[in-house]
């Protein structure tokens, strides 16, 4: 289980008081379920996520992942766990096999070409191996964006509007692959959304935050409605 509890994020500004990011967020999300965080620009919902994985450290309670303190877990070693999926897919120069071995490398451990064969058919992308970066599709750039955290084989999955930067018919695509691989993983998911269409069709819960707050936290139609 993943876990918020009373987490608080302020910055100081040279010469300015100093910014509420996030305030007293708490909830939790089972293993292998999906959360979905919704709220306007600015509410906070990207800077939940870099919490999550500790891009950003909080300045107050705790997150817990299987009953562990992250503070207490090795950063790198944390993001491993705690994958994430950006909005758009900032992938490495080189090919899509150089992106998804990165992450095993920097541990010492080389994937093998079977390996890397067997999460590009996941993905939906059988022989693009050697296939450049910069050659690829808005939508196959995020296909390969998850195969490469997978390739950590994370038990969290953290997804910041995935969807949101693609044409409809790749959009379609990646949810779809994205709720494939999270419920044959058991991945425990938390999916970021300005769409409560996708919200609905994607999590199992809902959280809706507004200027760094909690504003509702249950089920599906008890924040977004019947």
């Amino acid at each position: 289980m993943l876990a918020c509890c009373s987490v608080s994020r302020t910055i100081q500004r040279n010469g300015h008081p100093a910014l509420k990011l996030l305030e007293n967020i708490s909830f939790f999300v089972e293993q292998g379920a999906t959360l979905a965080v919704l709220g306007a620009s600015g509410a906070g919902k990207s800077t939940l996520l870099r919490l999550l994985n500790r891009l950003d450290e909080p300045s107050g309670g705790q997150i817990m992942l299987a009953g562990k303190n992250t503070a207490e877990i090795d950063a790198r070693q944390l993001r491993r766990k705690v994958g994430m999926v950006m909005q758009r897919a900032y992938l490495f120069p080189g090919c899509v096999a150089d992106n998804i071995r990165f992450g095993p490398a920097q541990f010492g451990q080389t994937m093998t070409d079977a390996e890397i064969a067997g999460l590009l058919e996941q993905v939906g992308l059988a022989g693009y191996e050697q296939r450049e970066a910069h050659t690829l599709s808005g939508g196959e750039a995020q296909r390969v964006a998850l195969a490469r955290a997978l390739a950590n084989r994370p038990q969290v999955l953290l997804l910041d509007e995935p969807t949101s930067a693609l044409d409809e018919e790749a959009k379609q695509g990646v949810e779809q692959l994205l709720l494939s691989v999270v419920q044959q993983d058991r991945l425990t998911c938390v999916w970021v959304t300005h769409d409560r269409a996708q919200a609905r069709r994607v999590g199992q819960r809902a959280l809706l935050l507004s200027e760094g707050r909690v504003i509702a936290d249950g089920s599906l139609d008890e924040v977004l409605g019947a």
